[in-house]
């Protein structure tokens, strides 16, 4: 089925920030991000509203702000002829990117890990960020009836393997922590979409042999230089995979 108009809302891990060429620095979007990748590969027309920071709830009603730069809520910018919607969002709700940075930081500078490096998500904060990603996809719905939304899962940082590397200067405990907060973060889009009947884009498996440590990463490792790709995002390779993805399950294949 060809589409028409693809509308892309999210977080960093749809906007894609350092990958070049930059096309909004403001917003941390690039023109290389998987929904520009994606809409090329349809030849759909392309709306991406993804701003890097988001949570579900600046993309359904609070007014975000990045910089010096404020975002109306991106699902303010969703019209009726989009045939298609992809969803990345969830993470900021759960302090994932944020939380791996400031680890990184304090493990490259060899400080002891905090108590608190991993946040202490339990079920209640799972639970309201698949509730938020759920109420992002019935906003869609009553916006653009006859859109195909997709809810698209965040890459996979950390794999089953867990060797030790530079690129994640974490001890065992924290790397396993951050790990089953991952679990978590994909039991939230596993959530939304049962109770949305948005489609699954299943990236965190499909990835999961792609994570840090791996012969060809798709996240950027940790760097002690800040400057490019943000530490634990996905790097072009990644955001080709996805987009790749993506293609294969409209498809059918």
């Amino acid at each position: 089925m060809p589409f028409a108009h693809l509308i892309a809302l999210g977080s960093s891990f749809a906007a894609g920030p350092g990958i070049r060429p930059i096309l909004d620095r403001g917003a941390g979007r690039s023109a290389r991000n998987y929904p520009h990748l994606l809409a090329a590969g349809l030849g759909a027309r392309l709306t991406d509203l993804t701003v890097s920071g988001a949570t579900t709830s600046s993309i359904l009603d609070t007014e975000q702000r990045l910089l010096l730069r404020r975002f109306v809520p991106q699902i303010d910018g969703m019209t009726p002829d989009a045939d298609l919607v992809t969803i990345t969002a969830g993470g900021n709700d759960l302090r994932y990117a944020v939380s791996l940075l400031k680890a990184g930081w304090a493990g490259w500078l060899r400080r002891p890990p905090r108590a608190d490096a991993v946040p202490p998500i339990g079920a209640d904060d799972i639970e309201r960020a698949a509730e938020g990603l759920a109420r992002i996809v019935d906003a869609v719905h009553s916006r653009a009836p006859r859109a195909r939304v997709l809810l698209v899962q965040y890459l996979t940082i950390f794999g089953a393997d867990i060797p030790s590397y530079r690129e994640a200067p974490f001890d065992d405990a924290t790397r396993e922590g951050f790990r089953r907060l991952g679990h978590g973060l994909n039991d939230a889009f596993e959530r939304a979409a049962a109770r949305s009947g948005a489609e699954l884009v299943p990236v965190a498996a499909a990835s999961e042999a792609h994570a840090l440590g791996s012969v060809a990463p798709w996240v950027a490792g940790f760097r002690p230089i800040v400057r490019g790709i943000p530490a634990f995002h996905p790097n072009e390779r990644g955001m080709v995979a996805v987009a790749a993805l993506i293609r294969r399950q409209l498809s059918g294949g």
